[in-house]
């Protein structure tokens, strides 16, 4: 087995207003919508993607659009999604942007090594900006009024909260190939974190453990899934065969058009993907006007009329 995981692709989330999510993550977060499409199991819902300039694997902060109550929060779920800035200065940037919009924030701190701020979209979706040191490449969208070396830089470490740690342990180091390398703690959680590729920032899964936390249920201002990178499709070939080698149960590989994918969940009900690199969102539209109108793959083109009458305006 040679492929590896080599960090985050993407996190997918769920708001019950389409309108409202699409101004707080354009207008007050400064990310540019890459795709606006919909939901390939359920066309009447939309399927938003938020970015950086270039629609690199790593950035992609995504949005079911489902009419559904607010999440209730606990264990066996994603618990917070981190995005990445380039040093202290934007911290302090960003914590003053954000309380000139009207979003309370907690203070900077260090956590785990690095300065971080944490706040909350409207829905009361869980973020956190993490400092990542300017690592890595950045790809600063010029049609965002953030100044580039603010902008949000892609995804960061995500956060998924369980009962106890024996159960998801050995699928993320024995069948994901992921590394244990470190723990901390956060209030009265242990997180264990856990890096993939070449580690890093954009390349970790923390895992947080509070036995007393009761059942999360899955709705508005929670997150349906986080998917890990494969370099391409034959590496995700491999995935497929492991996951077949060691009995776990999964979607097989469904071809999204912008990427190809396989689904999964890990012993405490949290659904993982691993998806493709390639061959991206500038497949069918140009790359200077991602996300300006409505992009549907080749096997849904044929329905445009009927879904596009379903769809609730955005503006």
């Amino acid at each position: 087995m040679a492929a590896e995981l080599k960090g985050i692709h993407h996190l997918t989330a769920i708001t019950a207003d389409a309108p409202a999510n699409l101004r707080f993550y354009t207008q007050v977060l400064g990310m540019r919508l890459v795709k606006k499409t919909v939901n390939q199991d359920d066309t009447s819902a939309y399927h938003l993607f938020y970015a950086d300039g270039k629609a690199a694997p790593g950035t992609d902060l995504t949005f079911f659009d489902f009419p559904a109550a607010p999440e209730r929060r606990g264990n066996h779920a994603v618990s917070r999604t981190s995005l990445r800035v380039a040093g202290r200065a934007s911290l302090e940037w960003w914590r003053a942007r954000l309380a000139a919009h009207g979003v309370a924030t907690g203070e900077i701190r260090a956590l785990d090594g690095r300065d971080s701020l944490d706040f909350e979209d409207p829905e009361g979706q869980r973020l956190r900006l993490v400092d990542d040191g300017g690592r890595g490449e950045a790809n600063p969208w010029d049609g965002s009024d953030v100044p580039a070396k603010h902008q949000i830089r892609g995804l960061g470490p995500i956060v998924m909260a369980v009962p106890a740690l024996e159960r998801s342990e050995p699928v993320l180091t024995v069948l994901m190939k992921m590394r244990k390398v470190r723990l901390y703690e956060e209030g009265a959680a242990k997180v264990h974190v856990f890096e993939m590729g070449e580690g890093g920032p954009a390349a970790e899964l923390h895992v947080s453990v509070d036995p007393a936390l009761g059942q999360a249920m899955q709705g508005a201002g929670g997150v349906h899934h986080v998917a890990f990178r494969a370099a391409n499709v034959e590496e995700l070939h491999e995935w497929t065969a492991r996951l077949k080698d060691y009995r776990v149960p999964s979607s097989g590989e469904v071809e999204r058009y912008y990427f190809r994918s396989l689904y999964f969940r890990e012993p405490n009900g949290i659904l993982f993907e691993i998806a493709t690199d390639g061959p991206g969102f500038a497949v069918d539209e140009p790359m200077e006007t991602l996300g300006e109108s409505l992009s549907l793959p080749p096997f849904l083109e044929a329905r445009r009329a009927s879904i596009e009458a379903n769809l609730k305006p955005l503006v």
